[in-house]
């Protein structure tokens, strides 16, 4: 049956009739799943608040309705893909918020709008395999597999490659505040040390900060202004050690939590600690210093000794040649 059905394509639409079947079937599949994912269900209370509305009387234009209209023309134009382009469960939505907010993107839309790059990207380079493929088959012949791999890598490249970017910019922002903590314990040990209270030393560390390490400032301005806010300290620290990710951070939090619940001196606790991430930072960097000769290895085996073995013996066997083709003569 399936082999009857690819002839008759074949004849019909040339070498790639079925290439163009699939695709034809896979359009027209999205377009009857695009008004079930587009639909959004009506909130009851929101309908009963418009029924109601329309009968309270001749509207009254003025200030307050020109705001209203004004507030609304600034909506999301991806809130009517929401269904589609967020998670369902909410166990999966906090970790995709989560994601976002440890690569630097806080806004209350990133994940909706990480989704949409994501879709928009896997179709435009799938669409590129596709015209690739139509181009290459017009000048010559061309196997279904590679037919395949030209169209389906594109696309699963442009689908992944927000991803990669995302966890890209999560290592290399976790990284950023690695480094420059023990840096602003310092600062903080010393601000505490000279008569204020941590909370001033926080917003103090948070400007000193913004020009060497900016991400790192921001996530202790962040715990400033949630502080100013009236939160409960022991949240908003145990909040910044999960908005960073980052372990050093974390017993950081740990620390500052236990010197607040049994009464120990702060100061004491932030000097002992800072000692303990400048060793942890120097040991670091010592790591790091005895990976380069591992690394090294495979460069240096790869450039220099085969060059090498080519001064060396290429002689040698040169000679060995010649002796060998003498002998035949």
């Amino acid at each position: 049956m399936f082999k009857s059905l690819n002839d008759f394509l074949v004849e019909a639409m040339g070498p790639l009739g079925p290439l163009f079947a699939v695709g034809g079937l896979g359009v027209l599949l999205i377009l009857a799943a695009l008004p079930t994912i587009m639909k959004k269900t009506v909130d009851p209370f929101s309908k009963f608040r418009d029924s109601t509305k329309g009968n309270t009387g001749p509207r009254r234009e003025g200030p307050a309705a020109k705001k209203s209209l004004r507030s609304g023309s600034g909506k999301d134009k991806l809130d009517k893909f929401a269904t589609f382009l967020e998670p369902k469960s909410a166990e999966e939505m906090s970790s995709a918020r989560l994601t976002m907010t440890r690569a630097g993107y806080r806004g209350k839309n990133a994940v909706r709008t990480f989704h949409a790059i994501q879709f928009m990207l896997g179709i435009f380079f799938l669409l590129a395999g596709v015209i690739y493929a139509v181009f290459a088959s017009a000048t010559g012949e061309i196997s279904t597999t590679t037919l395949v791999l030209v169209i389906i890598m594109p696309g699963a490249v442009g689908y992944y490659l927000p991803k990669y970017w995302v966890e890209r910019r999560v290592q290399t922002r976790q990284g950023a505040i690695q480094d420059g903590f023990p840096d602003a314990l310092d600062m903080l040990l010393v601000c505490v040390e000279a008569g204020q209270s941590l909370d001033q030393g926080i917003i103090r560390v948070s400007k000193e900060l913004s020009a060497g390490y900016p991400a790192l400032a921001e996530e202790f301005e962040i715990v400033s202004q949630e502080v100013k806010a009236g939160k409960d300290k022991t949240n908003v620290l145990r909040s910044f050690s999960e908005r960073c990710g980052v372990p050093d951070v974390a017993s950081f939090v740990t620390v500052m939590i236990q010197s607040q619940t049994f009464g120990t001196s702060i100061a004491d606790a932030l000097r002992v600690y800072a000692a303990e991430m400048r060793d942890k930072r120097v040991m670091r960097a010592e790591e790091a210093a005895n990976k380069l000769p591992t690394k090294m290895t495979l460069g240096t085996m790869m450039f220099t000794l085969p060059p090498l073995l080519i001064i060396l013996v290429g002689p040698s066997v040169y000679d060995m040649l010649q002796l060998f083709k003498n002998f035949q003569m």
